[in-house]
């Protein structure tokens, strides 16, 4: 179907569902005793024992099965900043993923505020009837600071789906990929396009992976540590990349890599590039919905694997394939934060789905839809907690 298309039916969708969610009870309300109990006088004696004791809220509420997804709209999609508004749509479309994916109830908050530190104490304030919070579409750098910030103040796990879901989907590719061109890990030349929120994520969880050598480049050229122009998060990722202290832009930068990973924009990666990358190359274009080169293009050009973040090629790169999961087992055991071991065996998990006899230039990820994706993935979750002792049940 034809984006133009598509966006008609999601118009014609939306305005004839206003919204993609609503409220329904899990208990039946049909008369005066149902009324007591639900409500007024037998709710009281919830209160109270959730006064004393406020985790008996997992128990007894709908915190244990629900989580907030909450956005200011200053990065949706690839709008850019949009307002909080109308970053509605986006979050209200994630949190029926949720429902439908990892079995997660979710609320869908705009916060209209620009200011990272009012956008915290927001959070921080309706935290209490939450089991988790999923942050959405709140633009870099901002972004990093009000994660960290609320990750020291709340015993509830925060998770940045921009960073963390794309990371994982990401290296759950590069899992299998590596395995179809039989190179290892530790051994790429990998250069990603984009120095954002999922850029530098990811960059950070592939080196924890084990990839040593790993450049990342934005607009004005490549992240470089002592360079001019970097914000603060780019500094701190500048001292575990590009330790070849490599400068220029991407048309230099990609010479002799293996792996080029695009977050960035559309049709900035050409043939004559992917052809300066080393033999067997990957390239995920992961730019929607248009790539940073097109698929037929990159392999053209000598690119062994393609992957893209669109539905209709081969190899999508989505991260539907992760935080349904993550959610599902950070809620079933209650975990209080989300760790990297966590979402390194996370890849893993979602890596492996694909077998042995499976696994193909064309097949390196499984689909979004697979019914088993965000089983695996809580599972590697609450494995990861009840060894780290991060279990809460």
């Amino acid at each position: 179907m034809e984006k133009l298309s598509v966006i008609g039916e999601s118009l014609k969708l939306h305005k004839s569902a206003r919204g993609m969610l609503k409220i329904s009870g899990t208990v039946p309300l049909k008369n005066k005793e149902d009324l007591a109990v639900v409500y007024t006088p037998g709710v009281s004696g919830i209160c109270k024992e959730i006064r004393k004791d406020s985790n008996k809220a997992y128990d007894y509420t709908i915190k244990g099965t629900t989580i907030a997804i909450i956005t200011n709209g200053t990065a949706v999609l690839g709008l850019g900043d949009t307002g909080s508004v109308a970053g509605l749509p986006v979050i209200e479309g994630k949190a029926l993923l949720l429902r439908k994916f990892g079995n997660v109830n979710a609320f869908p908050i705009c916060i209209n505020s620009n200011d990272k530190k009012e956008i915290v104490n927001t959070i921080k304030m309706i935290s209490p009837g939450f089991g988790g919070i999923h942050l959405e579409d709140i633009k870099a750098p901002e972004c990093f600071y009000i994660e960290d910030e609320l990750k020291k103040s709340l015993d509830i796990p925060v998770y940045h789906d921009d960073q963390h879901g794309t990371a994982v989907a990401v290296l759950a590719g590069l899992y299998n990929a590596v395995k179809v061109v039989n190179k290892k890990l530790e051994d790429l030349n990998v250069l990603i396009n984009g120095a954002g929120a999922s850029g530098i994520a990811t960059a950070k969880l592939l080196i924890k992976a084990g990839v040593k050598n790993v450049v990342l480049n934005d607009i004005n050229g490549a992240i470089v540590e002592d360079a001019p122009e970097l914000n603060e998060a780019q500094v701190e990722i500048a001292k575990v990349t590009n330790r070849n202290l490599e400068h220029g832009r991407l048309e230099n930068l990609i010479k002799g890599k293996d792996v080029f990973i695009g977050l960035s924009v559309e049709n900035v990666l050409t043939k004559d590039m992917v052809k300066q990358m080393n033999k067997d190359s990957i390239v995920f274009a992961l730019a929607n919905p248009i790539p940073e080169i097109m698929p037929e293009e990159a392999k053209s050009a000598g690119a062994r694997i393609t992957a893209t973040g669109r539905s209709d090629f081969p190899n999508q790169i989505n991260n539907l394939l992760v935080f349904p999961g993550i959610f599902k087992g950070a809620l079933e055991l209650r975990v209080s934060e989300i760790t990297d071991k966590m979402k390194l065996e996370a890849a893993k998990s979602i890596a492996k789905l694909v077998s042995e006899n499976e696994l193909s230039e064309e097949y390196i990820i499984p689909d979004a839809f697979d019914e088993r994706v965000s089983t695996a993935v809580a599972d590697a979750v609450k494995d990861v907690a009840i060894k780290d002792g991060l279990a809460r049940i």
